[in-house]
């Protein structure tokens, strides 16, 4: 299979449904990844899962059958989040498949794998090798074709997530949440249904053309309806799922959204009372403040690069507890260092519920900077950009620079951090000041530098 769509991204496989995502790939995936883990001694049986799109159900059937040629075994469990894909791969023990665009828009479709115990592949981690097996053709060998068992694993998920978060003796709380159409429709009613809150629900009903707005809460233009309904209802939180319901955003009681950096530093803070000294990730564009909260409170902090596969490769060789992205990603050890949306959100509460004080309250000790936001820039020559900024800066004195991830600038009371995407002819420019002129000083110089 030569001509194949060039989908496979740095983290994931994600294209069109019919032109790029088509049955026929999606089996040839299945068989390239089937011959992938038997190559690294994996479990043969795989976990598959599926979100609320049109064309999954399609799709993962033509994966399960792709796997089942080679001999492997599939076990279907139908709707899922993808943190409850990670949840059933790591209770488990067995690799997985979920069939997901995220928070792409309703034309596209992709899927997500993962080794046994939910532990990530990306495109140094296998994904290239798959790419590789799906290019070249993988041969199917005369053997018994593997069976396909199905099993229900919401209840058992929402077990799980309810013994990592103390939310007995919280207070009466009314929540508003945003499914946006997508698989935190199917998964938040179970979850809630336990705890003491008054949940007010928009877009609940699975629908994956997205009628309302889209599921990418990190837009703000997708938080105005969750905002609205904050006010409207008087509420004392709001929150707001992506797609496939692993991120999640949260909205405080004056319908204004909360910076995830704070609520990586509220994390942060509540995992080392539980775990003293222990360590804990953050990507390189979260807020200065993160790095700060988790010194005073005892615990060592390491900086990564943005993107999942890195921080939870961090997380697996320095031990840490926890890990929290700008982008609403939250990674937990005790949920074999995957990210959920859905166990960030009862942190929240929890911190909510165990205090009368407001979650503006809660979170403002750790609202020390101001931050631009995450701007993207369409260029031809990124490099070329990112080159013309460099020598900018290098000029000057009492500044620092690194490359871990892109180009990330440190002055005195200021820093910013400028990488292409990973997908688009795009890049992304994150700055954040002690004082919001000096955060917009430097944004505009670097907007301009590079859009020149």
């Amino acid at each position: 299979m030569s001509q194949i769509p060039n989908i496979f991204k740095a983290y994931d496989i994600r294209g069109l449904v019919d032109t790029e995502m088509t049955p026929d790939f999606s089996f040839a995936i299945g068989l390239a990844f089937a011959r992938f883990l038997q190559q690294e001694r994996e479990p043969a049986t795989v976990i598959v899962a599926e979100d609320m799109r049109p064309s999954s159900p399609e799709l993962a059937q033509a994966f399960s059958a792709g796997v089942n040629s080679t001999g492997m075994d599939v076990m279907r469990i139908g709707l899922a989040s993808t943190d409850m894909l990670y949840f059933a791969s790591g209770k488990l023990g067995l690799p997985g498949a979920m069939f997901t665009a995220s928070h792409n828009p309703a034309e596209y479709n992709g899927i997500k794998l993962c080794f046994s115990s939910a532990r990530p592949i990306g495109k140094e981690s296998g994904l290239q090798t798959i790419e590789n097996f799906v290019r070249k053709g993988s041969p199917i060998e005369i053997r018994s074709v593997g069976a396909e068992l199905k099993r229900e694993m919401l209840n058992e998920y929402v077990e799980h997530l309810l013994t990592l978060v103390n939310l007995d003796s919280i207070r009466p709380l009314t929540i508003v949440i945003d499914a946006g159409n997508g698989m935190a429709g199917h998964t938040a009613p179970a979850i809630f249904a336990r705890l003491n809150c008054t949940v007010i629900p928009l877009f609940f009903e699975l629908d994956g053309s997205f009628p309302n707005h889209e599921a990418n809460p990190i837009d703000p233009r997708n938080l105005r309806d969750l905002q609205k309904a904050v006010k409207k209802h008087k509420a004392d939180l709001g929150l707001a799922f992506d797609g496939d319901a692993d991120r999640c955003f949260l909205v405080d009681e004056n319908g204004l959204a909360i910076n995830p950096s704070d609520l990586t530093s509220l994390i942060a803070h509540r995992e080392l009372v539980k775990y003293p000294g222990s360590t804990i990730i953050y990507n390189l564009i979260s807020s200065r403040a993160v790095l700060e909260v988790i010194k005073e409170n005892g615990g060592i902090g390491l900086r990564s690069r943005v993107g999942h596969s890195y921080i939870k490769a961090m997380m697996a060789e320095s031990g840490a507890v926890f890990g929290g992205e700008h982008s609403g990603h939250f990674y937990f050890k005790e949920f074999w260092r995957a990210d959920s949306g859905a166990l960030a959100a009862l942190h929240a509460i929890a911190a909510l519920g165990e205090t009368k004080k407001s979650i503006s309250q809660i979170l403002a000790p750790y609202q020390r900077y101001v931050s631009s936001g995450e701007i993207n820039s369409t260029v031809t020559d990124a490099e070329g950009a990112l080159w013309l900024v460099e020598q900018t800066y290098s000029e000057r004195s009492e500044v620092e620079i690194d490359h871990m991830d892109g180009l990330s600038v440190v002055g005195d009371t200021w820093w910013f951090n400028l990488r292409s995407s990973n997908t688009e002819p795009l890049l992304r420019l994150n700055v954040e000041a002690k004082l919001a002129g000096d955060m917009g000083r430097v944004r505009d110089e670097v907007l301009s530098l590079i859009r020149s």
